[in-house]
């Protein structure tokens, strides 16, 4: 019998366990409900600690320039590299997506590194001189201080890197707190952060959960804080770390709508439509979760989806051929459940039923297959609930006009995607959809690391997004300069 692993906190540039944690959680496979491992509530004592190496190592850190601090960066991408499949099969374990979503969320881990690199160059300043006769002027960018991520389930290789690397590169000390569900990925990138020679404190780790982060929030020497996860949740995380003076930046919740035109490509767009609303089973913030026919699209759109999300091969994502997999737990797939029922009852009609997925040897785990539902009420709570799974809503409407009023109606903004063959109506959609990631015939708009992750209305709480120049300014801090220097003043010591 296999003994089941207490997960450690990476604290001070040591392996530790937490002393003080009373409590643990199991940290289960969905697939087929295995326990992988335990991970330790770590309370505000670890936190404490943590907090304490990242401050003690910010006074060296920011002073190395920042051409060597990028050295680092350099080392941790070709561990990466090095150790990509490993990490993208961890992911699968402990998150359920399949290996092909795995490599591809650790590619996008690997592109935040790469981007991150140039902090020499993306964190120059400005100057101006003689701003007055004698007088010069110049903003520069100064580190923060000590700062932390609290990050979601759902992608656990990916969304710590459209911070982590920018925070480091720029002169902080950083303190992450993975996800209690998906831990395992973040311990192997630890690993590898540890073989690039970091200085002790300049990056930490401490498991946990609820009470785990609110000592993070609470710590008056964590100057700011990242966040991806629900609405609910960065709203609270935005709130209480606001009031206790941090910058904080709080990616929220989502509910992508996806409009089909009569002149869009129906194979095309099912394929991408479909890939959009079952990768990764639905789980991620970008998943296109109402489709929006106009006029003559209802039907071919209609008929042609359906049978691609019948086709859709379901399992365990280590498993060949398998395209989507399950939900990360029993309470996700319950609720999900829960939220089908609701628009059956609402007057939905359920034209893909994906519960009850019998998916043979995996009986244990989290599945559910591809559902749609079709002649959703737009008013109704399925269409403006956010799902989380592997659920699609299809809305008949009349007109782009319409379209795109329903649109801007949600409460989130996080993505809108278009599918046409007319340049002047993706202008038009482009020019008037409220969302900050829009694509055009683009399932899933996700912004390169070079761009910003955006996000609108109740999708985004703060100022400055991930990845990109945005990161650079959100983990900074400006200083302007003024200088004189009369020509007349003489050098004497």
């Amino acid at each position: 019998m296999s003994t089941i692993q207490t997960l450690p906190n990476y604290i001070n540039g040591r392996w530790c366990a937490s002393p003080n944690a009373t409590d643990y959680l199991d940290v289960i496979n969905p697939a087929t409900a295995e326990i992988l491992a335990q991970v330790p509530i770590s309370p505000a004592a670890e936190v404490n600690q943590a907090v304490a190496a990242a401050v003690a190592a910010f006074a060296t850190w920011r002073r190395t320039p920042a051409a060597e601090r990028v050295q680092y960066l350099f080392k941790l991408k070709n561990l990466l590299e090095e150790h990509y499949e490993d990490l993208a099969q961890t992911i699968t374990i402990e998150c359920g997506k399949t290996w092909a979503e795995s490599k591809g969320e650790m590619r996008r881990a690997i592109e935040n590194v790469e981007v991150a690199c140039g902090i020499p160059m993306m964190m120059q300043g400005t100057n101006l001189e003689d701003i007055a006769t004698g007088i010069d002027e110049m903003m520069i960018r100064q580190p923060l201080g000590v700062a932390a991520v609290i990050c979601p389930f759902n992608f656990p290789g990916m969304i710590p890197f459209w911070f982590l690397p920018y925070a480091i590169a720029t002169g902080n000390t950083y303190i992450v707190k993975p996800s209690e569900k998906v831990p395992l990925t973040m311990q192997k990138i630890f690993h590898l952060l540890d073989k690039t020679g970091l200085p002790k404190g300049v990056i930490n780790l401490v498991n946990g959960a609820k009470e785990t982060v609110d000592a993070i929030l609470d710590h008056p020497q964590i100057r700011a804080i990242s966040f991806v996860g629900s609405t609910p949740v960065a709203r609270y995380i935005y709130s209480r770390a606001a009031a206790n003076g941090k910058r904080v930046q709080c990616q929220g919740g989502a509910k992508n709508p996806l409009i089909v035109l009569p002149d869009a490509d129906i194979e095309m767009t099912t394929r991408i439509a479909a890939d959009s609303a079952f990768g990764c089973a639905g789980q991620r913030c970008l998943a296109a979760s109402i489709a929006i026919t106009v006029a003559d699209a209802r039907h071919s759109f209609t008929e042609a989806i359906a049978e691609t999300a019948k086709n859709r091969v379901v399992g365990n994502g280590l498993d060949k051929g398998v395209e989507m997999g399950p939900v990360i737990d029993g309470r996700s797939k319950n609720r999900i459940e829960e939220l089908i029922q609701q628009g059956i009852e609402e007057g939905a009609d359920l034209l893909v039923d994906g519960r009850q997925p019998n998916i043979s040897g995996y009986e244990q785990g989290n599945f559910i297959r591809p559902t749609i539902l079709q002649n959703v009420n737009p008013s109704g709570e399925i269409a403006r609930t956010e799902i989380f799974g592997p659920v699609l809503s299809l809305i008949h409407l009349d007109t782009i006009d319409d379209a795109i009023a329903l649109v801007n109606s949600g409460q989130y903004g996080n993505m809108a995607c278009l599918f046409t063959s007319s340049g002047a109506a993706a202008r038009k959609f482009r020019y008037e959809a409220e969302a900050g990631n829009i694509g055009i015939n683009i399932g899933v708009a996700a912004p390169m690391a070079f761009f910003p992750f955006s996000g609108w209305k109740e999708s985004f709480f703060g100022d400055l997004h991930g990845q990109s120049n945005h990161a650079v300014e959100f983990f900074t801090q400006t200083k302007v300069v003024v200088e004189r220097w009369p020509s007349n003043w003489s050098r004497q010591f």
